[in-house]
Formats: C-alpha cells, structure tokens, sequence
C-alpha cells in the first residue's frame, strides 16, 4: 500500500473501562489536547497528519486498529493523555496495549510508539510490556519531529540518537536522555483544531448546571504547562521532568480562544492548567482581554486555596469563569501535610467565602485514602464537604499512580497493586485504590462510593442546587445517584 501519511496520532478509547456505565452520557467528552498540539506542532514542519480520537468515536481497540491500518501511516503514535493528566493516563494504558497487539497482527509493517504521562513515567517497562517499537519520554514535540525526520530517510538508521526517545535494539533496551521541554509555549502553534471532532465533544456535567441541555461546543485550553509544586500523590512531574511551570502570553491565549469562538462557535471551555490561579496579574490580563471582547463564555479552571483573592475573583467572573475547582483533599491537616499539602482550615474557608462572594461555583476535590487517613478523618473530610455545601464535588480514592511518590513509596513497601492499567481508574468496576496505614483499600473504596451518594443526595445539598440552577438540575443528579458502579473489589 502506498504510504501517503506521515503521522497518525490516537487517542485511545476507554470510555467504559474508565467511566463504567457513567461513560454513555454523564461524563465529559474531552477533546484530545496533546494529540492536538503535537498535530499543528509536527504539521507546521511540512509533514501530513490526521488523528483518530477512538475516544470520541467510542472505538474499540480492534476497530481501532484497523482505521489505523487503512490509513498505513509511516508513524502510527498512541498519546495516552487525557485532559485529567493523572487519572486519565495510567487508565488508558489497557486499551493503548490492546490496540498495539491487535495492530501488530494485522499491520506489522507500520512504525509505532507510544507517549504521554505513564509511558514517560515508565518508558522501560512500557517498551518492555507493549507490542511497540518506541517510547517517547517527555512532551514529545522535538523527539517525535526527529523520528519522522529519521524515518523519512530512505537509508534506515542503526542508531535512532534522539533525545526523550526509547526503542529495543539487538534484544536491550536503549535510552536516550530526556529531551529538554520547551522553553518558549509562545512558540506552540495552536493544536490542530480542524483534525478534530469538535461535533463529538462535551462539558462535564456539573459545568453545565446553568444549561445543562447545551454541553457542546466545547475545548480545552493550556494558558501554562507544569506545576511548581510537589503532592505525594501527583506524577504529573513524570512528564515535565521536573516541578516547574512555564506559562503562554496572554496575547498568545486570547488569540486561541478568538480562534474557536469564531471558527467552532466555542461557549465551554476547560483551562487545563494544573494551576490557573497563580501569577495574579496574568490571570487579571486574560480576563480583561476576554471581557473586553464581550464573549459569554463558560469557563472553569483550577486553583489552590491560598492563591485566591477577592479582585481576582471577580474580574474572573466577570470574564465568564464560572466554576472554580479547588484541590481540597483532606479535613484533616495532618493528612494533607502527609502528602505535602499544606494550608490551614481558615484558609480554605476564607478562600470559600471570597469565591462565593463574586458568585462563581466551587468543584471541591477530595481525596479519601491518603496514607495517613482512618475511619475518623474520612468521615471528618466527608463533614466538612457537607458543611461547606459546594456546587459540586469530585471523591476520588488515593491511587499510586506510576511516576508518583506514593507509586516509589507503594513498590517499596510491597503494597498491592492494580493488575491492570484501567484498574487505576476511578469510576470503573476494576477499580483498586491505595490501603492506608489503618484501612484496606475495600474500606476506602466502600467509603468513598457512600460518600458520594450521601453528599449528592442530602437536603441542604439539594436545596441549593434547586436554587441555584432549578428543579431539572435536582431532577439530573437524582438521575445520575441511580447509576450504580460495580465495583469488584468493594
């Protein structure tokens, strides 16, 4: 077959192993960002791309494998990153693998690698474990630009000497160094919007409270990349490199976010930051850039409780962000700083009361499961979500995920584990959280599940969601209570 591609990149599809039945219409539909920017950065140097978002598509691996074989790319690359980068990566690994075996069987002429968070929080293992001919550790731009350049050429290489790039030759692993990430995100061509489904995707639900009929005409922005901090149980340094964050002009985001009002008729978006709210004179540039446009947008992005003001905040509302997202995790000050998160009560209520002040809606996320949490500080955390009575929540259990502190500290201490990569999910039957210094990770997993349903389901909670958004809203989380996740190991 005439080779006519250059590049396809591939969200794998997970919806169900990750989301259990929450996947048909609950969950978010997220459009594949990093598949994207990977996409316009490979395709302003000449080369033809296309993407598949088996995602988007609801694909199985087989069905998957073979759209990749009609298309007969010279580089068939598998990003494994979701717009949650932590809980969205190590997940996706179980249908990347199933994807690669079936492809092997039926294309194993065509090139394959994989990138993104697990596989650079893993390279060896990963090259080690999957039907794959590469690895890509790191952002990926400059390792996958090479490849092709490398590929490209008719007389093919020994020696693939690329920076961030991992491959099996004469039956051992070779590595390369990193590649460095780059510098300069200005620099960053938007992601390739059109090669996109922007039909397919949508809102999560909550975000959509105000209209939750209109979940479409969705994206997911970077305004920075990294995160400065350093959380026990976050691995998203696997893919950086190191703590550290490196931010796009606001000139250069406003620009993007002009480019999908006026192309895709975007009204939700997502700022995929790990942290938004941080340099309080950029944030208060990006805003007074949009609100000077006059667009009613949807907007959420994340914050931390101790970088929030009452200025900021309002001109963020004003600016159509409308939700907020705090990382919470834990009521207990002993466990947050077990996992080197460190603020005070006061600090999170003071933070509560500036945002509710300028009207914008708080997503809390909690953790339960954490290594020095018991019966009593879950139930402490679970009370203090109650008492505070945010729009909306996110429970998650503790998970080790590969690259993490906690994953070092899980392998040290022989702690059980997931057999399979879904099994780092949230919401799925397979499901196998972290066992804390008192609770085995049942107990957790049974906590967290009644929690859940206890928060979403109490008066008060319910009162000022009828309140603030209407009956039809109630009426949808009542709905939503009714899906019950199977869990195997509850």
């Amino acid at each position: 077959m005439m080779q006519e591609l250059d590049l396809l990149l591939i969200n794998p599809g997970a919806r169900e192993q990750v989301y259990g039945k929450l996947s048909s219409s609950l969950s978010g539909i997220e459009p594949p960002l990093w598949c994207g920017l990977i996409a316009g950065f490979i395709r302003e140097k000449g080369y033809t791309i296309k993407i598949i978002d088996a995602e988007a598509e609801n694909l199985s691996p087989e069905e998957t494998a073979r759209k990749i074989s009609e298309h007969n790319p010279l580089l068939a690359a598998i990003i494994v990153l979701g717009s949650n980068p932590s809980a969205a990566s190590t997940p996706k690994m179980t249908s990347a693998g199933e994807t690669l075996t079936a492809l092997k069987k039926i294309s194993p002429q065509i090139k394959t690698l994989l990138g993104g968070l697990h596989p650079s929080a893993l390279p060896e293992r990963t090259l080690m474990e999957e039907d794959v001919d590469f690895v890509c550790q790191g952002e990926g731009f400059y390792t996958i630009l090479q490849l092709l350049d490398l590929l490209k050429d008719e007389e093919k290489p020994r020696e693939y000497n690329i920076n961030g790039l991992w491959y099996i030759k004469d039956n051992r692993v070779v590595s390369n160094p990193p590649a460095p990430p780059i510098k300069n995100l200005d620099e960053l061509p938007f992601a390739a919007w059109d090669i996109l489904h922007m039909d397919k995707y949508r809102a999560h639900n909550w975000h959509c409270f105000d209209h939750i009929d209109e979940r479409g005409h969705y994206a997911v922005i970077y305004t920075s990349l990294g995160c400065p901090f350093k959380c026990n149980y976050c691995n998203i340094h696997a893919l950086y490199g190191k703590p550290g964050i490196r931010f796009r002009s606001p000139e250069k985001v406003i620009e993007e976010i002009d480019f999908l009002v006026k192309n895709y008729n975007i009204q939700n978006i997502k700022i995929l930051d790990e942290l938004f709210v941080l340099k309080e004179d950029r944030v208060m540039r990006i805003c007074d850039l949009i609100i000077q446009r006059g667009y009613k947008l949807n907007i959420w992005a994340y914050a931390r409780v101790d970088t929030v003001n009452e200025n900021l905040m309002k001109k963020m509302k004003q600016a159509g962000i409308n939700w907020v997202a705090f990382g919470i995790e834990s009521a207990s000050k002993n466990v947050r700083e077990g996992v080197t998160k460190r603020f005070s009560q006061d600090t999170i209520k003071k933070a509560i009361e500036i945002t509710r002040a300028a009207d914008v809606y708080i997503m809390g996320n909690f953790i339960f499961g954490l290594p020095d949490d018991n019966l009593d500080t879950m139930q402490e955390t679970l009370d203090m979500a109650k008492e505070l009575n945010l729009e909306y929540i996110n429970f998650y259990t503790a998970m080790a995920y590969p690259g993490s502190q906690l994953y070092y500290e899980a392998l040290q201490k022989e702690i059980k584990l997931p057999e399979q990569w879904h099994g780092y999910s949230q919401y799925g039957e397979e499901t196998l959280p972290m066992p804390t210094k008192y609770l085995s990770a049942a107990e957790v997993l049974r906590f967290r599940d009644n929690a859940f349903k206890e928060y979403l389901s109490n008066p008060d909670y319910l009162e000022i969601i009828g309140e603030k958004f209407g009956s039809k809203v109630v009426e949808h989380i009542k709905e939503m209570l009714k899906h019950e996740i199977h869990r195997k190991f509850a």
